[in-house]
């Protein structure tokens, strides 16, 4: 059996590092690094969906790998998403993260064409057989590219015997029980809607991969331990808290992880620039929406984790 412990946890997904003309900061992206470290999380998913990475270039992805590792090698557990649109790039990515040591890449399928479930095993296959001393795992996100990881195309993966595990992000809960129970204990996986976390565990979920852990890690920290402790009351309650911070994060005009980024400014004095277009950057009157959610953050902080 495969020790998958270093996966076990929070997990946060890494966010775009920009600076003031919208390129990526090798600064910053140390920073970001260092502070998921001081936060005491299991590691972190680079190049992900938070990581802006559909919108941005091969050379943009590497960059952000080689100073996340730089920095995190040894003391973060580090997941780098390599998918793109084309294997070729994809394949470019994997290598090279291999190449600098990671703990593991993950992949969504291609998205846009419809393709046969063949066509999606051998593209994750291709990422896999030019990093053969890492593990792989299965970004499953149906609602954002449009593919369900369905339980055929999941046996034909585990064939592949670096496949460990699916980062599971579609909505139903159960879909969590249904990949743990054809996989068994020598794979793991992942929840993926923060908003979800609770029941993801319960269900059978080893650890979490989400967008806003970043933002509040100190709550997705608690709310793991209260779930291992087998304190459900408490649990439900911090899920809600947390719940709530979501919704308000969610209810500006700029994009969510716009508003990711100015709370970690404010609370955190951690600048990380604005988003990639099309994302929408903040406007003024998002201003007392961020405001209120990042004190948010800062009550539950006080509340949940003194």
């Amino acid at each position: 059996m495969r020790n998958l412990d270093k996966y076990k946890g929070v997990i946060p997904a890494f966010y775009a590092c920009y600076d003031e003309e919208g390129n990526i900061s090798p600064e910053r992206v140390r920073a970001l690094t260092e502070f998921h470290i001081k936060k005491g999380v299991k590691g972190v998913y680079v190049n992900g969906s938070s990581g802006e990475c559909i919108y941005q270039s091969v050379e943009d992805r590497k960059l952000i790998l080689e100073n996340v590792m730089d920095v995190a090698k040894g003391k973060l557990t580090v997941i780098a998403h390599v998918a793109c649109n084309s294997t070729r790039d994809s394949v470019e990515l994997a290598r090279h993260a291999e190449s600098l040591g990671v703990d593991a890449i993950a992949a969504i399928p291609p998205i846009y064409f419809r393709l046969p479930e063949y066509s999606i095993a051998a593209y994750w296959n291709a990422m896999s057989d030019v990093a053969p001393n890492t593990d792989f795992i299965i970004y499953n996100i149906p609602q954002l590219a449009g593919v369900d990881l369905t339980m055929g195309l999941f046996e034909e993966m585990r064939k592949n015997p670096r496949v460990i595990g699916v980062k599971n992000s579609s909505m139903p809960v159960q879909d969590i029980q249904m990949f743990k129970a054809a996989a068994g204990e020598d794979y793991i996986i992942f929840n993926g809607p923060d908003e979800q976390f609770m029941g993801g565990r319960v269900i059978g979920a080893e650890g979490g991969i989400g967008g806003t852990y970043g933002v509040m890690p100190e709550l997705f920290l608690k709310l793991n331990d209260l779930v291992i402790a087998n304190q459900m009351e408490e649990a439900r309650e911090l899920q809600y808290a947390i719940n709530e911070i979501i919704y308000k994060m969610c209810s500006c005009h700029g994009n969510m992880y716009g508003v990711i980024k100015e709370i970690l400014r404010m609370n955190e004095n951690l600048d990380l620039g604005s988003v990639r277009e099309p994302l929408a950057a903040l406007v003024p009157e998002d201003m007392p929406i961020v405001k209120e959610a990042a004190q948010m953050v800062r009550d539950a902080i006080s509340k949940y984790c003194a």
